[in-house]
């Protein structure tokens, strides 16, 4: 149970691997630029999360479910790992929201046009 948080971060960013291949998002389309983003998003969270620690406002509690490994005191491995999951995530939706709204609704997304009235069904 000691790997349950890691496995379910790495599992789940996984999957947002497999979202960004398909429609090819950051990763696949610009993977240099994605990647300066990626990591300078986690260094500045990390950073806020260090400023938190040295002011008593975040702690580590105790659970079965993380590994117990910490970078610093009341740092656990976990933690770099799930703002990078977090900054990944958050990059993948406001790539996938750019491409809806260029493109606007889809000829399939219409409603059928409802049949006039008096109209043979």
């Amino acid at each position: 149970m000691r790997f349950t948080y890691l496995g379910a971060l790495l599992f789940s960013a996984g999957g947002l691997v497999l979202v960004d291949r398909r429609w090819r998002l950051l990763l696949w389309d610009d993977a240099r630029r994605a990647v300066t983003v990626l990591v300078s998003g986690v260094v500045v969270l990390l950073g806020a999360d260090l400023v938190g620690i040295a002011n008593g406002l975040f702690f580590q509690a105790p659970t079965r479910v993380m590994t117990g490994v910490l970078l610093a005191p009341e740092l656990p491995v976990e933690e770099p790992v799930f703002l990078g999951f977090l900054c990944y995530l958050t990059m993948l939706l406001v790539r996938g929201a750019e491409r809806v709204l260029a493109h606007g609704p889809s000829s399939d997304a219409r409603p059928a046009a409802l049949p006039q009235a008096g109209a043979p069904r």
